[in-house]
């Protein structure tokens, strides 16, 4: 089942685990779920006007695909690029499911920025952190990580710039022990799995020695589950 009526994050969830485990998606379920995705466009509490998780997905918060919590503003921006992303797995052709993806990809656009440094760093007193790498991250680790999830599918232009960028911040931030701060360890992986550049390899080598006692374990768990899947993936691409 890929479509939930009462939740945008489960319906994301399920598109998301058959496109990993490679399970084949019917024409009519992905024409349902697409609906689905489609029906939460430009509603109440949708991040930038585009995919509005449901009242109680916003009082409670959500899961992200490897199991860590999001709430209020992270969850609502996350879901947004999550739920184009799932769009663009399934391929809808049906006219209000593509006009919705591309509208909510244009606002999303917006919001990320061209992947070109935009002028002289704010003398506001505030960090910037996230200054040099323009383009490539947005707003805080965890949103940048479901930002590239969503580039790696498509969606923004200069992909490789934005990779490039992203990746550079994720090395500025290694604090050690294969891990970085700022960016949700699983969640990042999930995302450095699927890139290709030898800076996102460079980033897996440095993960791999955290990731290689969850390789082999079994768990009922969902999120465990795929955690150790992605550790077998990253290991065996190092």
């Amino acid at each position: 089942m890929l479509s939930f009526a009462d939740s945008l994050a489960q319906t994301v969830d399920a598109i998301n685990a058959a496109w990993f485990s490679g399970q084949a998606i019917s024409a009519a379920e992905a024409k349902k779920a697409a609906a689905m995705i489609a029906s939460r466009y430009g509603q109440e509490g949708a991040y930038a006007g585009t995919f509005a998780l449901f009242p109680s997905e916003r009082k409670e918060g959500i899961r992200l695909f490897t199991g860590e919590k999001s709430v209020s503003a992270s969850a609502r921006h996350i879901v947004a690029q999550e739920a184009c992303r799932a769009l663009r797995i399934l391929k809808p052709k049906d006219s209000a499911a593509c006009a919705a993806l591309t509208a909510a990809e244009e606002s999303l656009a917006r919001c990320v920025g061209p992947a070109a440094p935009g002028g002289a760093r704010p003398d506001d007193g505030k960090q910037h952190w996230d200054w040099a790498y323009r383009g490539g991250t947005y707003c805080c680790g965890k949103c940048s990580v479901g930002f590239w999830r969503h580039l790696l599918l498509g969606g923004f232009d200069q992909v490789e710039k934005r990779l490039s960028r992203g990746l550079k911040c994720l090395r500025d931030s290694r604090k050690g022990q294969g891990q970085w701060q700022r960016f949700p360890f699983w969640y990042t992986i999930s995302a450095l799995v699927e890139m290709d550049p030898p800076a996102a390899r460079e980033e897996m080598r440095y993960a791999a020695k955290t990731c290689e006692p969850f390789a082999n374990r079994h768990s009922a768990n969902t999120f465990s589950q795929r955690r150790s899947e992605l550790a077998r993936r990253l290991l065996s691409r190092v």
